[in-house]
């Protein structure tokens, strides 16, 4: 896939079958201390078609009068967000090449029918680190493009247990989920999809 942008990289099956079970463990443990939620959109306050939640110092959060920002609390219980799970700060030293560690992780659930549409993740100081992403359950069909909204795009699907790391020129690249394949999985009992999407907030000091 040449049209990929520079910095992208997808790494089919990264995770096996042990592993991506026992990660989805660790995340019902996070989302039963911080229960997934729906957040709004900025000014129009339409409710985004996934659920979501964080763990790590600082959790990405969006409603209609703050807008996209990052915050250190559960917007709904006021909590502080739980500690990220040691693998997956294992995950990202061993993959994202940044020396500093993340400081959230946003969790993202894709019930049936749900979406992601193209989007930038911009709301960081410092763009230097990638963005980690892991996927479990229903596979997804992804698309990613270029620095302009209107930019050609390169589709593929994402399956249980890959990871993808949106660094280089990739990093403020546009991109989102055109669709989940429901049932393609057995990971969740539910069915559905998780994305993970671990990220450096505030700037890294070299």
């Amino acid at each position: 896939m040449s049209n990929l942008p520079s910095g992208f990289v997808h790494l089919a099956g990264y995770l096996d079958s042990a592993e991506q079970a026992a990660l989805v463990i660790e995340l019902r443990a996070v989302m039963s201390e911080a229960p997934l939620y729906r957040p709004t959109m900025p000014r129009t306050g339409k409710p985004f078609s996934v659920e979501m939640t964080n763990c790590g110092m600082l959790g990405w959060v969006s409603d209609r009068h703050g807008g996209y920002r990052y915050q250190a609390t559960h917007p709904l219980s006021g909590q502080p967000w739980p500690p990220m799970p040691r693998s997956l700060l294992a995950l990202w030293n061993g993959l994202s090449g940044c020396a500093a560690e993340p400081e959230a992780c946003l969790i993202n659930y894709y019930a049936r029918g749900t979406r992601m549409g193209s989007h930038v993740d911009a709301d960081e100081e410092d763009f230097s680190a990638p963005v980690l992403s892991v996927s479990l359950g229903d596979h997804a069909v992804f698309h990613v493009g270029g620095l302009g909204r209107r930019d050609p795009k390169t589709r593929l699907t994402l399956k249980s247990g890959d990871v993808v790391v949106l660094g280089g020129a990739s990093r403020r690249a546009y991109h989102g989920v055109d669709r989940v394949l429901h049932g393609s999985s057995s990971l969740l009992p539910q069915g559905g999809r998780i994305n993970l999407t671990l990220r450096r907030v505030t700037r890294v000091v070299h």
